[in-house]
Protein backbone atom coordinates (compact mmCIF):
# COMPACT_ATOMS: atom_id res chain seq x y z
CA UNK A 1 0.00 0.00 0.00
CA UNK A 2 1.07 3.60 -0.53
CA UNK A 3 1.84 6.00 2.30
CA UNK A 4 -1.51 7.77 1.95
CA UNK A 5 -3.34 4.46 2.42
CA UNK A 6 -1.14 3.59 5.40
CA UNK A 7 -1.85 7.01 6.87
CA UNK A 8 -5.60 6.52 6.54
CA UNK A 9 -5.55 3.02 7.98
CA UNK A 10 -3.31 3.92 10.94
CA UNK A 11 -4.58 7.48 11.53
CA UNK A 12 -0.97 8.70 11.51
CA UNK A 13 -0.16 11.66 9.23
CA UNK A 14 2.10 10.94 6.24
CA UNK A 15 4.63 13.50 7.47
CA UNK A 16 4.85 11.65 10.79
CA UNK A 17 5.26 8.30 9.02
CA UNK A 18 8.18 9.71 7.04
CA UNK A 19 9.69 11.06 10.27
CA UNK A 20 9.37 7.69 12.03
CA UNK A 21 11.07 6.07 9.06
CA UNK A 22 13.83 8.71 9.09
CA UNK A 23 14.63 8.13 12.79
CA UNK A 24 14.43 4.36 12.43
CA UNK A 25 11.33 3.84 14.53
CA UNK A 26 9.78 1.94 11.64
CA UNK A 27 11.64 -0.01 9.00
CA UNK A 28 12.33 1.78 5.72
CA UNK A 29 9.62 1.15 3.17
CA UNK A 30 10.27 -0.80 0.02
CA UNK A 31 10.30 1.50 -2.99
CA UNK A 32 8.74 0.60 -6.31
CA UNK A 33 10.19 1.55 -9.70
CA UNK A 34 8.79 5.09 -9.61
CA UNK A 35 10.17 5.72 -6.10
CA UNK A 36 6.89 5.52 -4.20
CA UNK A 37 7.06 3.94 -0.77
CA UNK A 38 5.21 0.65 -0.46
CA UNK A 39 4.08 -0.58 2.94
CA UNK A 40 2.89 -3.92 4.26
CA UNK A 41 -0.23 -4.62 6.36
CA UNK A 42 2.00 -5.22 9.43
CA UNK A 43 3.08 -1.58 9.19
CA UNK A 44 -0.47 -0.55 10.11
CA UNK A 45 -0.22 -2.46 13.39
CA UNK A 46 3.17 -0.93 14.17
CA UNK A 47 1.95 2.61 13.50
CA UNK A 48 -1.21 2.12 15.54
CA UNK A 49 0.98 0.87 18.39
CA UNK A 50 3.25 3.92 18.08
CA UNK A 51 0.27 6.29 17.87
CA UNK A 52 -1.26 4.84 21.02
CA UNK A 53 2.06 5.10 22.85
CA UNK A 54 2.37 8.75 21.79
CA UNK A 55 -1.20 9.37 23.00
CA UNK A 56 0.09 8.20 26.40
CA UNK A 57 2.97 10.68 26.00
CA UNK A 58 5.55 7.89 25.98
CA UNK A 59 8.93 9.08 24.70
CA UNK A 60 10.21 7.92 21.32
CA UNK A 61 13.18 6.11 22.90
CA UNK A 62 10.84 4.15 25.15
CA UNK A 63 8.57 3.34 22.21
CA UNK A 64 11.63 2.02 20.38
CA UNK A 65 12.34 -0.24 23.37
CA UNK A 66 8.71 -1.40 23.47
CA UNK A 67 8.88 -2.28 19.79
CA UNK A 68 12.19 -4.10 20.22
CA UNK A 69 11.04 -6.27 23.14
CA UNK A 70 8.20 -7.62 21.02
CA UNK A 71 10.76 -9.45 18.89
CA UNK A 72 11.11 -12.02 21.69
CA UNK A 73 7.60 -13.00 22.85
CA UNK A 74 8.95 -15.41 25.49
CA UNK A 75 11.05 -12.76 27.27
CA UNK A 76 10.04 -11.15 30.54
CA UNK A 77 7.82 -8.09 30.28
CA UNK A 78 9.61 -6.37 33.17
CA UNK A 79 10.97 -3.65 30.85
CA UNK A 80 7.44 -2.93 29.64
CA UNK A 81 6.22 -2.73 33.24
CA UNK A 82 9.10 -0.41 34.14
CA UNK A 83 8.50 1.95 31.22
CA UNK A 84 4.79 2.23 32.00
CA UNK A 85 5.42 2.69 35.74
CA UNK A 86 7.93 5.49 35.07
CA UNK A 87 5.51 7.13 32.64
CA UNK A 88 2.78 6.99 35.28
CA UNK A 89 5.15 8.63 37.80
CA UNK A 90 5.93 11.41 35.29
CA UNK A 91 2.24 12.03 34.66
CA UNK A 92 1.47 12.09 38.38
CA UNK A 93 4.31 14.60 38.95
CA UNK A 94 2.98 16.74 36.11
CA UNK A 95 -0.49 16.63 37.68
CA UNK A 96 0.93 17.83 41.01
CA UNK A 97 2.76 20.67 39.27
CA UNK A 98 -0.37 21.62 37.34
CA UNK A 99 -2.41 21.65 40.57
CA UNK A 100 0.08 24.10 42.09
CA UNK A 101 -0.06 26.20 38.94
CA UNK A 102 -3.85 26.18 39.06
CA UNK A 103 -3.80 27.34 42.68
CA UNK A 104 -1.42 30.20 41.83
CA UNK A 105 -3.44 31.27 38.82
CA UNK A 106 -6.70 31.11 40.77
CA UNK A 107 -5.18 33.33 43.47
CA UNK A 108 -4.02 35.80 40.83
CA UNK A 109 -7.33 35.77 38.97
CA UNK A 110 -9.30 36.50 42.12
CA UNK A 111 -6.88 39.14 43.43
CA UNK A 112 -7.74 41.96 41.09
CA UNK A 113 -10.85 44.00 41.75
CA UNK A 114 -9.54 47.08 39.97
CA UNK A 115 -10.65 48.07 36.52
CA UNK A 116 -7.61 50.07 35.45
CA UNK A 117 -4.25 48.80 34.31
CA UNK A 118 -2.50 51.28 36.60
CA UNK A 119 -4.08 49.61 39.65
CA UNK A 120 -4.06 46.00 38.43
CA UNK A 121 -2.86 43.82 41.30
CA UNK A 122 -2.16 40.93 38.93
CA UNK A 123 0.34 42.99 36.95
CA UNK A 124 1.83 44.40 40.13
CA UNK A 125 2.29 40.89 41.53
CA UNK A 126 3.90 39.64 38.32
CA UNK A 127 6.36 42.56 38.39
CA UNK A 128 7.36 42.02 42.04
CA UNK A 129 10.44 40.09 43.10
Amino acid sequence: MKISELSGASKVPTKTIRYYEQIGLIAPAIRNDNGYRLYQPKDIETLVFIRRCRELNIAIDHIRQLIDVQQNPQASCSLVDEIIAKQLERIQQTQRELALLETSLFALASSCANHKIADCSILLHLKSK
